[in-house]
């Protein structure tokens, strides 16, 4: 153990230990990067494990803050996220190495003033929710501008707008922004402050993952010895999933005079989240009634097309008199007192929200439960209902403070998204954005693949409840197969309200500010995802009764639209499948054309995969169970038999070398210097928007956006996709992984989240642990970074994030569960010295730790599992430890 003690002299920082001292020296104008890259390196050197801050905390809310040169600098953000270094000092009750890693682990924080991008990415991590609805972190007394966004959504409340645009009347289906209802404003003897405008001296937002609350608190300068602190909190309910309560307390540090506090319940917002989309239509409801009666407000409203109604009433406690006024879409209330010097003023506000999509008698339910909720209800509850979260969900990592703030922040994510309470009632899936933000317009895409099979393995019903939104529109999937000549079922690219197309015909090209085609919906392998997701729940749940009334019938009716794509060709004697789109998304077809691209090795493979998954459910289902589902999915004995011939005799590509194919023809197209693209735009991961703006067309151009030829190795195992290549009579060389690797990566430009994720689980499968470990990384941290410049401002990345976990669990700690068999190959980064976590599988709960030495698994009935390759027996809830060997 190296403890080593930091004090802030003037113009360095002296590093102190019992080994010696070294000083780091900055100056006012040098960037923060630098003399954190300076002191990490400095405190590496000196073999730290600890680091003890000496000189006081220059904030009053946090115990890591140095004052360098007049800049205010959390010094627990500079080197632990860099380096897992704990940070403590001597106020504010960390004291300890141990308590400063629990802190970080848990706790989301930043500390300091932003604004613009960085600031909505920001609040887009601080969103709380329960998965009825997110509510963005924004401060309580901001209105929508450049730097902030307070928005509120909830789960399936969509509206359609229409918008001329480029000589087209473009009709966009949004996730509407609901009123902000958590707005509270302080003034000091009749001046307002705006924390837009204020001077804040100090600031610090703390998200308490464990338990589901954020805290932002602010002191703010009104005068050189005028200071007030302005302490806020928010909680929303994990149990009265209707509710969410905001809580604030003012304290005037150094003077005393009339504290007013103003409420408002604004329905006068719109969608304005993402900049891009600020030239189209967003208001999207019409409000019908605004009341305001004591401490009590009511608002009224219904989207313009869906007809969707909605009403949220909000209860104020802390003052006995509250003036307000309703007009223009806005309730105001304000309430003042008169305080003295260090007397604090506590308002609490509580918000319910019910909708017509949910709910049947809205006034009458928010009149019922607005008067028994309360501040101290919803923090309770959410605490109780997180902590089971917790018990079922959590991913214990010792040894990587930073691997283990930002895993925790993706489960906490995933759960405020969609969860095991609100989302059964609820007929809704979780869009690529979750609730945070307004890009993407909200919609469900095939993300879904990368979360539903988390929340199978940790709750079920919830992912159910997610299935069975799709299932509701199994209906729309059959008339959009039919609309484009097939049979069958087609999901859409996009879907919302409804389950029908919302991909867009034009997308904005930021380069040139132009509209190009936009031919995204041809990625008819979203209908594939769906079957996959199905067959994940199935297999870890065994529910039957799931798949007699819903999940067959599903698999079917995709099954038989594949069986109307897929073409038999008289010159080659094999089958088919045109006009489609990978998961690439770069190559709308081939050059001079936009039809979509033929035999999509992805999309072929996945075909044949879910062909041979039905060939097994009509040996294990129920004769009458098959018989009825393909009854409600017209699945006729010729489409059985047909199915049976294009299962072997779909059409894949492969060089001489055992490169697969991204498609039929892809091979010819011409090879580009991505380097030179590099030295000339430096991000080029939108490659298609930039061979566009050069008059350019990535069609001609072997470019990747992300993983595709590659991409079936995601959702199965390696043996899997082989024998799938075998039994198409396709052969691939035993060192076919490292060179597509090498022959991809050299293509892609990670232009998704998503691309990180797969790259870095295909690396694992290769053994390279060093290729692995710094994609995953970047792709743990993607959103914390926000390394697409500005994107996480618009809703996090929900995909990526669920899909980090499957590595976390699938790769490192080994634990694969897609075959007959669950085995355990474990593959730890070389710094983490244990994981644990516990999951179901096939009806068992079980619980792992992994360490670099051995393998304990409990589960509470007897099952046979592999551990690198061995079978082994575990007795029911006894812990059977194995050890492993190198």
């Amino acid at each position: 153990m190296a403890t080593i003690s930091l004090t802030v002299q003037p113009n360095a920082l002296l590093l102190q230990s019992t080994r010696g001292e070294k000083s780091v020296p900055f100056s006012g104008d040098q960037e923060l990067t630098a003399i954190g890259q300076r002191l990490n390196q400095e405190l590496t050197d000196m073999g730290a494990t600890e680091l003890k801050l000496a000189t006081p905390s220059a904030s009053r809310f946090s115990a890591t803050v140095v004052d360098l040169a007049g800049r205010r600098v959390d010094l627990a953000t500079l080197v632990t996220d860099r380096t897992n270094i704990p940070v403590y000092g001597k106020e504010n009750g960390v004291t300890s190495a141990a308590e400063a890693v629990d802190l970080a682990s848990r706790h989301l924080t930043y500390y300091g003033v932003y604004g613009g991008k960085k600031n909505y990415g920001q609040e887009a991590l601080l969103t709380l929710g329960n998965g009825f609805f997110g509510l963005r972190g924004a401060y309580l007394s901001v209105d929508a501008s450049d730097d902030n966004y307070p928005g509120l959504y909830a789960a399936g409340l969509f509206n359609q707008l229409t918008t001329p645009v480029a000589g087209h009347d473009v009709v966009n289906e949004d996730l509407v922004n609901l009123p902000n209802a958590q707005f509270l404003q302080v003034s000091v003897d009749g001046t307002p402050i705006d924390p837009q405008h204020a001077k804040i001296v100090d600031a610090y937002r703390d998200l308490d993952m464990q338990n589901g609350r954020l805290t932002l608190a602010t002191v703010i300068a009104l005068a050189p010895d005028k200071h007030v602190v302005v302490r806020a909190e928010k909680v929303v309910d994990m149990k009265e999933w209707h509710h969410y309560a905001v809580r604030m307390t003012i304290t005037p540090l150094d003077f005393g005079g009339t504290i007013t506090v103003t409420s408002k319940l604004d329905g006068s917002v719109e969608n304005s989240n993402v900049e891009r989309y600020r030239a189209f239509n967003s208001r999207h409801f019409d409000v019908q009634k605004l009341a305001a009666q004591g401490a009590t407000a009511t608002l009224r409203a219904e989207t313009k097309n869906s007809h969707v109604a909605f009403v949220i009433a909000t209860k104020l406690t802390g003052a006995e008199d509250w003036a307000g006024t309703a007009q223009d879409d806005v309730v105001e209330q304000t309430a003042a007192k008169e305080l003295a010097s260090g007397q604090s003023w506590t308002v609490t506000k509580d918000v319910v929200l019910f909708t017509s999509l949910e709910s049947a008698d809205l006034d009458a339910q928010a009149a019922a439960l607005l008067p028994v909720v309360s501040y101290d209800t919803a923090r309770d509850n959410a605490a109780t209902v997180w902590r089971k979260i917790w018990q079922t969900s959590d991913i214990e990592i010792e040894g990587d403070v930073t691997s283990q703030k930002l895993a925790r922040l993706n489960i906490f994510h995933a759960y405020v998204s969609a969860s095991p309470i609100a989302n059964p009632h609820l007929d809704a899936s979780v869009g690529a954005r979750g609730l945070h933000g307004e890009a993407y317009r909200g919609h469900v895409f095939w993300d879904e693949l990368f979360n539903i099979p988390f929340y199978t393995q940790h709750y079920p019903d919830l992912a159910k409840s997610l299935l069975k939104y799709r299932y509701r529109r199994l209906p729309a999937a059959r008339q959009y197969a039919a609309s484009e000549g097939h049979e069958g079922a087609m999901f859409p690219w996009q879907s919302a309200m409804y389950g029908d197309e919302q991909s867009q015909f034009v997308h904005l090209n930021p380069i040139t500010n132009q509209w190009d085609p936009d031919n995204s919906r041809r990625q008819r392998h979203v209908s594939l995802a769906v079957a996959y997701n199905v067959w994940y729940y199935y297999h870890n749940t065994q529910d039957v009764v799931f798949m007699k009334d819903y999940g067959l019938e599903m698999l079917l009716s995709i099954a038989k639209f594949w069986l109307s794509m897929a073409q038999y060709n008289e010159k080659t004697g094999r089958y088919d499948i045109a006009g489609v789109m990978g998961p690439d998304e770069f190559h709308e077809g081939y050059p001079g054309e936009d039809k979509g691209v033929t035999n999509n090795t992805y999309t072929n493979i996945m075909v044949v995969w879910l062909f041979a998954q039905l060939q097994k459910f009509q040996d294990i289902l129920p004769a009458d169970l098959w018989a009825n589902s393909a009854k409600k999915a017209e699945f006729a004995d010729s489409d059985w038999q047909q199915l049976n011939k294009v299962e072997t005799k779909l059409a894949l590509e492969i060089s001489p070398e055992g490169i697969i194919s991204q498609y039929q023809g892809y091979f010819k197209l011409a090879t580009i210097d991505l380097d030179a693209y590099r030295q000339k735009y430096g991000n080029i991961s939108r490659m298609d928007r930039i061979l566009k703006a050069e008059g350019k067309s990535p069609d001609a151009y072997q470019v990747a956006k992300q993983a595709d030829a590659l991409m079936a190795f995601w959702n199965l195992t390696p043996a899997t996709v082989v024998n799938v290549f075998s039994d198409l009579g396709y052969d691939l060389p035993p060192d076919f992984m490292a060179k597509n690797l090498k022959f991809w990566l050299a293509r892609t430009t990670h232009g998704s989240t998503l691309s990180r994720v797969v790259y870095s689980e295909l690396a694992a499968q290769d053994h390279n642990a060093a290729l692995s470990w710094q994609l995953f990384s970047e792709a743990l941290s993607s959103d914390y970074y926000d390394i697409q410049g500005g994107t996480t401002a618009e809703g996090i990345h929900l995909g990526v994030m669920g899909a980090t976990e499957t590595i976390i669990q699938r790769d490192y700690a080994g634990v694969d569960d897609r075959g007959d068999v669950l085995t355990i190959t474990p593959h730890l980064p070389a710094h983490w010295q244990s994981l644990h976590f516990k999951r179901l599988y096939k009806g068992a709960q079980l619980d792992f730790v992994i360490t670099p030495e051995a393998v304990t698994v409990t589960a509470d009935r007897a099952l046979t599992i592999q551990v690198q390759g061995q079978p082994v027996q575990v007795p029911a809830t006894e812990a059977t430890t194995v050890k492993l060997t190198k």
